[in-house]
């Protein structure tokens, strides 16, 4: 497990054209069937030098993967994040049982009374509830409250490996996911783009023409790969490529996940201020309950717990929203691209949760 508390950070020695390039495949990742010589021609390098470095890059253990970001619900998949109370003396029993579950991604401990948060995803024709439930009785939970969006404020990290940017730059969203509401694609994806959803979905090939493999078992071109990606990038069921970075190493020891309790009356207006902060990566509006009253969830990524500190204490004042609370990943239990049309998840369904 990767220990992610937040005092201190590891650092890389990164140059310019690292920075440069790590930047680029943040935010602007080209949808090519040659991606990597798109990213040498932005970056006035050769294809062979840039692949060259990112591979260093992710070797070093910074960049993490470069991987597709599909947009669940647009595929039809129910999505939900999960916070638990989990007893001390199980809580590592417990996360074991949920990172079983082949619909958990992401699985952190953080430094709350709801001590595990993980995000899970079901296919169409699952309940999501039902699933959370059975994880409840598994994992042997005193608390477990399913917290789905009921609007998106922006989603998607950008680290700034540039040292440039002030935490509270503002600019505005580029990923935003509006409303999420029943999770129903805009149109029925067809077998064929359901087959290069599964064919893509890892970690991207760090070579030349990545998407040939997948071209190759499919009987495709890799331009027919590439226009059935960007049909699906049109409809929102693609949200983008993107490179990865793995925070702590790139320098951000501070993975906050600051909660505000905010009137409903505000709730979409403030939503929409945290959203064009650019250190804030995540905003999502949430349901209440008695033992959790807040409704409105930022990610912050920061060099250090006083940074972030810093910031949400500037935000509460500049929005004021003066009850709300920051809860620090301490441990990474699992953190892993989603994996959609898979029968994995209809597998367990049908050994852990009771028919209805």
């Amino acid at each position: 497990m990767d220990e992610t508390a937040g005092g201190s950070s590891a650092r890389h020695e990164l140059t310019e054209f690292d920075r440069r390039l790590l930047t680029e495949m943040q935010e602007d990742f080209p949808l090519s069937a040659t991606p990597f010589l798109v990213l040498a021609d932005r970056l006035g390098a050769s294809e062979d030098g840039v692949i060259a470095r990112v591979v260093a890059l992710r070797d070093a253990g910074l960049l993490r993967h470069v991987s597709p970001i599909f947009d669940g619900e647009a595929l039809g998949y129910a999505t939900c994040l999960v916070a638990m109370r989990v007893p001390e003396d199980r809580l590592a029993a417990a996360a074991e049982i949920v990172n079983a579950h082949p619909g958990v991604s992401h699985n952190y401990r953080r430094d709350h009374a709801f001590n595990m948060w993980f995000t899970i995803a079901v296919p169409p024709g699952s309940d999501v509830l039902a699933h959370v439930q059975a994880l409840h009785a598994l994992a042997g939970a005193e608390s477990t409250r399913p917290l789905p969006a009921i609007r998106r404020y922006k989603i998607g990290v950008s680290l700034d490996v540039t040292g440039e940017r002030a935490m509270d730059e503002r600019s505005q969203p580029r990923h935003t996911g509006g409303h999420s509401e029943n999770g129903a694609p805009k149109s029925a994806l067809t077998k064929r783009e359901i087959d290069v959803i599964r064919a893509v979905q890892g970690d991207l090939p760090l070579q030349a023409h990545p998407f040939a493999d997948a071209a190759r078992a499919l009987g495709m071109t890799e331009e027919a790969v590439v226009d059935a990606l960007d049909g699906l990038r049109r409809r929102g069921a693609l949200r983008r490529f993107a490179g990865i970075l793995r925070h702590r190493e790139a320098g951000f020891g501070a993975n906050g996940m600051a909660v505000w309790n905010v009137p409903d009356a505000r709730a979409r207006a403030v939503g929409e201020a945290m959203a064009t902060y650019t250190a804030i990566s995540h905003c999502y509006e949430r349901p209440r309950y008695e033992d959790w009253p807040y409704n409105l969830f930022t990610m912050i990524h920061a060099r250090s717990t006083a940074e972030c500190d810093a910031f949400v204490a500037q935000l509460a004042r500049t929005c004021d929203i003066p009850d709300h609370a920051v809860l620090y990943s301490t441990t990474e239990y699992k953190k892993v691209r989603p994996g959609y049309f898979s029968p994995d998840v209809e597998d367990w369904e049908r050994r852990f949760v009771p028919p209805q």
